[in-house]
């Protein structure tokens, strides 16, 4: 069975940083993983898109996030992180992790952020 566990989430203050972690665990190759990435959902919002990566590497932001995150990955260990710095009052949100194996889309449970004024 397939999971996604994150790690990392916390409360900061702003200009602050914090590092999310995923790791996919299960009975998976590392090869098995395709683009993986970071979703964030704020109260009343929808989810979206903060960060992906593909298995070569190329990267994808939100432009709200652009020059603050750098998404990142290590194949070898099935893990993506999520280094956030400049943190601002509107990043607080749920953030997930989700990850396409072998073309089936995987999210974690999610882990809260939370960055005060």
């Amino acid at each position: 069975q397939v999971q996604l566990v994150e790690s990392g989430g916390g409360l900061v203050q702003a200009g602050g940083s914090l590092r999310l972690s995923c790791v996919a665990s299960g009975s998976i190759f590392s090869s098995s993983i395709n683009a993986m990435g970071w979703y964030r959902q704020a109260p009343g919002k929808q989810r979206e898109l903060v960060a992906d990566i593909t298995r070569s590497g190329s990267t994808n932001y939100a432009d709200s996030v652009k020059g603050r995150f750098t998404i990142s990955r290590d194949n070898a260990k099935k893990m993506v992180y999520l280094q956030m710095n400049s943190l601002k009052p509107e990043d607080t949100a749920v953030y997930y992790c989700n990850a396409d194996i072998r073309f089936r889309d995987y999210w974690g449970q999610g882990t809260q952020v939370t960055v005060s004024s």
